[in-house]
């Protein structure tokens, strides 16, 4: 065996001693090996970019990567050599169920963050969209309850100037009175006759107490209509100071989240990205399920056979050290009352 079978015997958890035994076998163990490495290396680049979308630190992204890639591959060769090639095919699957789930979970988890790698043109592009949508929805909310904030202040300022607008239509409405029976308009309030008489002095009087009411009323809601300009404008610069704080969380809206969303909205909006996505996460599933599924299907061979003689062999010797070990301690609780 070369130095690449041995390295890759060790990956697969194997014995050395016996595959030297049976050199029919080493081929299969050093492509379970295989598999298992490069497993751990795919766990370690995928934990390795999901971190570093988390922490923006390709060096705790790389040191993290390396210890969960070293993790998967030490769970994944524990799972492949704690299958033993024992009892009928249906108790080994039976035996191997648990450890194809796990697989299929790490398979998942593993695939994930690759698939955000692969498609982060096409996900840069959708954040793009999200955020915008985001920025929408949040000016949208704001607007609205800074509206009802302001509600009551622009609800009376509103007030004010419609009874500023109504004096002055009376206002208007007594001075075209006015002109009307200056000028011996005939209408069913004025006389007729052209001239300044009585009832144009009348209407002169009624035309300066409009114009008196007019000032009198804007002289007093002035105050007040400052007060309330005052208050509204005291809510638009909050709204603005609001919506200016919330831009720059709404603008790095692109971590590792954030990213997961915009890859579900659009295998939802987009079949063919979606069925890439499955088939992506099908791949990873397939590698790390195969050791398991290699074990599994794979007819007992020359190492199996020796493996278990091997292992036997200690469950004998355990039992036989066992039996000793009584016998001698009954010989001793014998030899004790003996003497008694």
């Amino acid at each position: 065996m070369n130095f690449l079978q041995k390295f890759l015997i060790i990956c697969s958890g194997s014995s050395f001693e016996l595959l030297k035994k049976t050199p029919t076998d080493i081929n299969k163990h050093v492509g379970i090996g295989g598999v298992i490495l490069f497993t751990g290396i795919l766990a370690a680049l995928s934990a390795g970019y999901a971190l570093n979308t988390v922490f923006d630190n390709i060096y705790a992204a790389t040191g993290f990567g390396i210890l969960w890639g070293l993790m998967i591959f030490n769970l994944d060769r524990y799972i492949v050599t704690s299958m033993k090639k024992s009892g009928g095919f249906f108790r080994q699957f039976m035996t191997a169920l648990p450890r194809l789930i796990v697989a299929v979970l790490l398979g998942i988890v593993i695939s994930k963050p690759l698939e955000l790698k692969i498609f982060e043109k096409e996900i840069n592009k959708q954040l793009n969209v999200i955020v915008n949508r985001n920025k929408a929805e949040l000016q949208k909310g704001i607007d609205a309850r800074y509206a009802d904030l302001g509600t009551p202040f622009s609800t009376e300022r509103k007030q004010i100037y419609a009874q500023i607008d109504k004096l002055r239509a009376e206002y208007n409405n007594a001075s075209a009175e006015l002109e009307k029976e200056v000028v011996g308009t005939q209408t069913e309030t004025t006389t007729g006759r052209e001239g300044y008489g009585p009832n144009a002095k009348r209407k002169a009087d009624l035309k300066k107490q409009k114009l008196a009411e007019i000032d009198l009323y804007i002289q007093q809601s002035t105050p007040r209509l400052a007060e309330l300009n005052k208050d509204l404008d005291r809510l638009t610069a909050q709204k603005e100071k609001e919506i200016e704080t919330a831009k720059p969380t709404e603008e790095n809206y692109n971590g590792f989240a954030a990213r997961m969303q915009a890859l579900d909205e659009l295998s939802a909006n987009n079949p063919i990205l979606g069925t890439a996505a499955i088939f992506i996460a099908l791949v990873f599933i397939s590698l790390e399920t195969a050791p398991v599924l290699v074990k599994l299907i794979a007819p007992k061979g020359p190492y199996d056979f020796l493996l278990e003689k091997h292992e036997h062999s200690f469950k004998i010797f355990s039992k036989e050290s066992i039996e000793i070990m009584d016998i001698k301690s009954e010989k001793r609780i014998r030899h004790e009352i003996e003497k008694v």
